[in-house]
């Protein structure tokens, strides 16, 4: 039986940064709206999958509902993980190269999208969240200096004791005092990509709005794809 979505279709949860101008705030407006929209479009493709396999399904051609049920529903998860993702990511991050040629990385920071291309055709496109105020994404021609499946920071994390219990979190090593019987634990930055010392792209949280401190944070279908396709010495050109 087809699934009918009757429910609301995805809460928007409203963001803490707070704009300081009204630019700032028309461009906030307008990046929920983009957000939404995404949630929207990535509840309607899941809706038209489980749809469209149960049409399969009763022709005969899939003996297994309940797992490709399951991957309907692991599909949205992951697209809601990502920050305002969707199910069409683990699909087009995962599809064969069908084109040959030097790999390099383009970034821009007013649309908060970057480009993988090889040679001069553009294979692959990402959404972004780079650098907020005050810790500003550096622009400029860069090369990849160092690749870290298993990356953390240096700098931002928690500070935990011998379990993992956090103790006190979203911390700055440089400047928030350590607990007794504490240890610090920087933040997970998986596939990571540095460009310059100390930024680098790499899978997080993507709230819709330049949120990071400074690196270009991806989702993680899309940061496996840059961090599989590039290599060092990988040109990286970061726009305004």
């Amino acid at each position: 039986m087809p699934l009918v979505h009757r429910g609301p279709v995805m809460p928007y949860v409203r963001l803490r940064w707070q704009p300081r101008s009204i630019f700032e705030i028309r461009g906030q407006r307008a990046r929920g709206r983009r957000c939404r929209q995404l949630h929207r479009d990535t509840w309607q493709n899941v809706l038209i999958m489980h749809n469209d396999a149960s049409t399969l399904h009763a022709l005969g051609l899939i003996p297994m509902m309940n797992r490709l049920s399951q991957f309907c529903a692991l599909a949205a998860t992951l697209a809601a993980l990502s920050g305002c993702g969707t199910v069409t990511d683990p699909i087009t991050s995962n599809l064969p190269e069908t084109h040959s040629g030097r790999p390099s990385i383009v970034v821009s920071l007013r649309e908060q999208e970057a480009y993988l291309y090889r040679g001069k055709n553009r294979t692959a496109s990402s959404r972004i969240s780079s650098g907020r105020e005050g810790y500003r994404t550096p622009i400029g021609r860069f090369e990849v200096i160092r690749k870290d499946e298993d990356h953390r920071s240096s700098l931002y994390g928690d500070y935990v004791d011998a379990s993992g219990k956090v103790m006190k979190a979203n911390v700055d090593s440089r400047r928030d005092g350590r607990p007794p019987h504490s240890h610090f634990m920087g933040t997970p930055m998986p596939y990571f990509l540095e460009f310059s010392p100390g930024y680098g792209l790499h899978q997080g949280y993507l709230p819709g709005v330049p949120a990071s401190h400074g690196c270009i944070r991806m989702p993680y279908w899309k940061a496996r794809q840059f961090y599989n396709v590039a290599h060092i010495r990988t040109p990286v050109v970061v726009k305004p």
